[in-house]
């Protein structure tokens, strides 16, 4: 990939990527600010790109995480059915 691809007006929208595609993106940032080879406006775009990634990732999680959750288990404690998970609560 090249470098110069990783400034946050070439990238892909986060919204549209997956999370597999998106947690790649943010070891590539990561990867990029350790190296500290990158010019500090760079470094500084490089930064919020990975805050915004790092934030979609976390979204994800908690979204799977509920849904998970979400399953009811009969009385032998094996899944029996799922129910929506509920995010007022």
């Amino acid at each position: 990939m090249d470098e110069g691809n990783t400034a946050a007006g070439s990238a892909p929208d986060i919204s549209d990527m997956s999370f597999e595609q998106a947690l790649g993106a943010l070891e590539q940032i990561v990867q990029q600010l350790e190296r500290g080879d990158v010019p500090l406006d760079q470094s500084i775009s490089l930064y919020e790109r990975g805050e915004a990634l790092r934030a979609a990732c976390q979204q994800r999680l908690d979204a799977a995480q509920a849904r998970i959750e979400s399953i009811v288990t009969g009385a032998d404690g094996r899944p029996a059915s799922t129910r929506p998970f509920d995010t007022e609560s």
